[in-house]
């Protein structure tokens, strides 16, 4: 299951990852998210240590969806040193997420 972040590990567990981070930016009452939600497990699963896979409900940290612009979900970000490399808003298959990610190993 992808770790949950929030404010207070934010900067740990993204911006000092040594490797590319996705980030599935998601709300409970989001039915795309939910429809993703598997492929995101699975793309976890796959990638192993090659990089991090997370999650930030938007409800519970308003603060880092400001931050970081998400004005519609589900969006997700791939991060690399620090750096936002990409961003994808809307629901997408597993296949355009993989490649989203692999585009950055």
């Amino acid at each position: 299951m992808p770790q949950e972040i929030n404010k207070a590990n934010f900067e740990q567990e993204v911006l000092k990852s040594e490797v590319p981070v996705l980030i599935d930016f998601w709300a409970p009452w989001c039915g795309p998210c939910k429809m993703i939600a598997p492929a995101i497990d699975e793309i976890e699963k796959e990638i192993g240590q090659k990089a991090k896979v997370c999650k930030i409900n938007i409800d519970e940290n308003p603060e880092l969806a400001t931050e970081y612009s998400i004005m519609s979900i589900p969006a997700l970000m791939v991060v690399k040193n620090s750096a936002i490399m990409e961003v994808k808003v809307g629901a997408a298959s597993k296949d355009e997420l993989m490649s989203l990610l692999q585009k950055h190993l």
